[in-house]
């Protein structure tokens, strides 16, 4: 108790004082500061909504200026929301492999410079453009690549999680309002936008569909895998895959997507759940995320598909692929079960590949889809995958490898290029 008054001291003799029109929300935040805002969030990490909403926001923000070249810590101005947006503090982002490839510019068409990269945070809501009513300042949010604005034919249909205007879109490099970009330098240069969300910055401004509110109480740094790899993974074998307990379950390639499919079927209640890697050293990390069995294709003579019938009695009852390999992709199909078996793809293919199967080997009665972020609806279904998460149900320990700040940006992405690092944190 005496730590927690004396922190309270440090913090009314530091903060800025809150003044008599100060809103509830940047109250409540004072409040949470003591608290740590349940992941050690620095002072520094707080805002007074009535110091910044409706101005211009000078912030710090990695941008990149061209294919491999080394992020660049820039001061940047991020200008209020407009209509339906939302601007938001980002206070933790992770990387993952899409981020990688997007920095390597490995798709010509989908470059754009300079542009501030990321989408895996979370953060607190700074303020609301007109019309936006779900969401208001000091909201712990998630921002998601495939928004949700609940009203158009997909969003009402319970048979897709896409939607008409806010759909993941790797092409897009605007706001979806005007047209324009709400980030600039000092000199008024316009920076792109990345994948609805750019979350490599201390503040960023977003369409209120891709925003996402969770329970205050839930724990900030793992909430920030809910905006990629964990939900696409999970969500993979709940929704797309539709894991039933006591089935079997093959998942090839063990990266985060992977291990999160695997927990995903191990909550499921999967009885048998073998991973394919050729790295031996991810199957320490695949037995604690409820992996029972593993195949190294390089330690075998014979396909991947044929080993993993032997030990199935004839097939898994769903693959689920992982990779971005079409070849991988291939055995992921053929080591499912005839009759019944289902493979999900979850990796992303470098183009022009196209789908390694011939189209009588569907009369087998195995059947193939894709899923874009595990098939969850983002703003309507997201908060409940979070719950689960808070209340054991999903185990995200482990995920997160390495943390550092957010200056080192560039270290984050050779670990995990390197393969060293499943999510590296960056605290911004």
């Amino acid at each position: 108790m005496a730590m927690l008054l004396q922190a309270r001291r440090i913090l009314t003799q530091t903060l800025p004082r809150c003044s008599s029109n100060s809103s509830p929300a940047f109250v409540k935040l004072l409040g949470l500061a003591s608290r740590g805002l349940h992941d050690n969030v620095s002072r520094s990490k707080l805002f007074d909504p009535n110091a910044t909403s409706g101005n211009v926001i000078t912030c710090k923000a990695a941008v990149v200026r061209g294919p491999k070249q080394p992020f660049l810590m820039e001061t940047i101005r991020v200008d209020p929301p407009t209509k339906m947006e939302v601007r938001i503090k980002i206070l933790y982002t992770s990387i993952c492999h899409t981020d990688l490839s997007a920095w390597k510019g490995e798709n010509e068409a989908q470059r754009a410079y300079p542009r501030i990269l990321g989408h895996e945070a979370v953060g607190l809501v700074e303020s609301v453009g007109e019309g936006v009513t779900d969401l208001k300042a000091g909201d712990h949010v998630i921002p998601i690549f495939n928004g949700e604005c609940g009203h158009c034919p997909y969003c009402t249909t319970k048979t897709t999680n896409l939607c008409q205007t806010y759909r993941v879109n790797p092409f897009k490099s605007v706001m979806e309002n005007d047209g324009k970009c709400r980030f600039s330098t000092k000199d008024g240069e316009p920076i792109f936008h990345y994948l609805n969300t750019s979350t490599f910055t201390e503040y960023s401004v977003l369409d209120s569909a891709c925003v996402v509110k969770i329970d205050p109480n839930a724990p900030l740094k793992k909430m920030s895998l809910l905006s990629c790899g964990v939900s696409t993974g999970v969500g993979a074998a709940w929704n797309a895959a539709n894991v039933q307990a006591g089935s079997s379950v093959a998942i090839f390639g063990l990266g985060a997507l992977g291990l999160a499919a695997s927990e995903g079927a191990r909550a499921r209640g999967a009885s048998k759940i073998i991973g394919v890697d050729i790295n031996p050293g991810k199957f320490d990390k695949g037995k604690e995320m409820g992996m029972t069995h593993f195949v190294n294709p390089k330690d075998i003579s014979k396909p991947v598909h044929q080993r993993i019938r032997e030990m199935t009695g004839g097939g898994v009852d769903y693959s689920i692929e992982c990779a971005g390999n079409v070849e991988v992709l291939r055995e992921a199909f053929l080591s499912t079960h005839d009759g019944w078996g289902k493979t999900v793809v979850v990796g992303i293919y470098p183009t022009p590949k196209m789908l390694p199967l011939h189209p009588m080997e569907l009369f087998d009665g195995r059947s193939i889809s894709g899923t874009i972020f595990g098939d969850f609806k983002g703003k309507s279904q997201l908060p409940e995958l979070a719950k689960a998460c808070m209340n054991g149900v999903v185990n995200l320990d482990g995920f997160i490898t390495h943390e550092l700040p957010f200056e080192k940006i560039n270290e984050a992405f050779e670990l995990l290029g390197d393969g060293k690092a499943l999510r590296c944190l960056l605290h911004v």
